[in-house]
């Protein structure tokens, strides 16, 4: 048996996709200055995309991260493939009026993006597309769910309603009293895909470099400086922030427009058989709540779970203890599970729950805050970065682009999400008992 990984504060402890993924090509340090048209900082799924598609334009483009290709929240998170944001197309029309076609269509393809490149690239990540469920605990939940399946049904894509039954047909469980299913979704190893986007990169031309993280962005006429904590600068014409849940104080004020919550997942022993009837083509789920879980079955049957932690790291295994007991309270035949992996990565929550992108300044792009579905979102946001790049044209770039506004009383506003997650824990803890 694997002995169980014990959780760390340190952001390098091993997870499931850490042991599983497939070789990294190492990003080597700068250590000189360069000059470039573009430079990304963060490479992840938004700075990879962008990278890889940019470069075939001929654009000289650098990547550079702090650590390693998808350090952070994109070789942590679920890898559930959603071609969803949190609002449904009718909410996105009464908020952006004629604008929101072009966001809705850019969404409801966003999953067929992310398995035609890794088909184009033959990117091994173990993509599945069987569909992603979202469920709710609450009878009352249902029809709220049920009408967004209607609007991608209206709109001709590939959604179906689900009743009690259906549901737990599907889930394996009667914790659930209903929901949809959104059949262009799937699933992949987040690890897996985000280092083939990076071979991927540069075989298109672009350069990535690792462990060399910025300490300094300034303009100087009309270039951008970037100064790295090693002494080395690189000069670029224009500079792309891929940063995220990781956003600091690179560019003043940035992490301010966001709260940066971490995702804590564990994930259980090989089961084997007796998880058979759980998801049994491979769909992902998630539930409805504010404060959700989400979950996905690995081919040995081994059950990987995440959800809502504390904003520090995790300094030890008792700090997923909600996340599994809420395994137990969906799974309670199975229970007593041995978990071999805990770990966590940070994500971007916006105050809209919406991507953002802003221009604080001549020559800069900021993309961050997909709240969640950043495998989808974030890969055809680089895509859509690019061609923005590229052409200069905002008329057909279909996210909103909008001023940097920082969250009213940003700091309050952490521990008040930090003390909602923990009663919404405590009432599923009283639920289960």
């Amino acid at each position: 048996m694997t002995p169980v990984r014990p959780a760390s504060a340190h952001p390098d402890a091993a997870s499931y996709w850490m042991d599983t993924a497939i070789p990294a090509q190492a990003a080597p340090a700068l250590t000189e200055s360069r000059s470039t048209d573009v430079l990304i900082v963060g490479a992840g799924f938004t700075g990879l995309s962008t990278a890889l598609h940019l470069a075939p334009s001929g654009a000289s483009t650098m990547v550079i991260d702090a650590h390693q290709p998808g350090w952070g929240a994109s070789g942590r998170n679920g890898g559930q493939v959603n071609p969803t944001l949190k609002y449904d197309p009718d909410e996105l029309i009464a908020m952006f009026g004629d604008r929101a076609g072009r966001l809705i269509h850019t969404i409801a393809t966003s999953a067929d993006q992310v398995f035609d490149l890794i088909n184009h690239h033959r990117i091994d990540c173990n993509p599945v597309r069987s569909g992603w469920l979202q469920v709710s605990y609450k009878k009352s939940g249902i029809p709220a769910l049920h009408r967004r399946a209607r609007q991608w049904q209206d709109r001709g894509y590939f959604a179906d309603s689900l009743d009690s039954m259906a549901t737990q047909r599907l889930t394996g469980t009667r914790a659930f009293h209903g929901g949809w299913i959104d059949r262009r979704a799937g699933s992949l190893h987040p690890l897996s895909y985000v280092r083939g986007l990076h071979q991927a990169a540069l075989a298109a031309g672009a350069q990535v470099f690792g462990d060399s993280p910025v300490t300094r962005l300034s303009r100087q006429g009309d270039k951008w400086l970037a100064r790295l904590a090693n002494g080395a600068r690189i000069t670029a014409d224009q500079v792309v922030l891929a940063t995220n849940g990781y956003s600091d104080a690179l560019l003043p004020g940035l992490s301010q427009t966001i709260l940066s919550a971490n995702s804590f997942i564990i994930a259980t022993s090989a089961l084997g058989d007796k998880t058979r009837h759980i998801l049994p083509s491979g769909e992902t789920l998630s539930t409805a709540e504010r404060l959700l879980i989400y979950l996905r079955k690995e081919a040995d049957g081994r059950l990987l779970l995440g959800g809502r932690g504390l904003f520090d790291d995790p300094a030890g295994a008792g700090d997923f203890a909600h996340i599994e007991r809420s395994m137990t309270r969906i799974y309670p035949d199975l229970a007593p599970f041995h978990y071999e992996y805990r770990w966590a990565g940070r994500i971007a929550i916006t105050r809209d729950f919406l991507p953002h992108v802003h221009r604080p300044a001549p020559g800069m792009l900021v993309a961050l805050g997909y709240n969640g579905r950043g495998v989808a979102a974030a890969t055809v946001m680089g895509i859509h970065l690019a061609r923005l790049l590229v052409n200069g044209d905002e008329t057909e770039f279909p996210f909103p682009i909008t001023p940097l506004r920082k969250i009213p009383l940003h700091g309050a506003l952490q521990h008040f999400y930090i003390s909602a997650g923990v009663a919404w824990y405590g009432l599923l803890d009283r639920l289960a008992r």
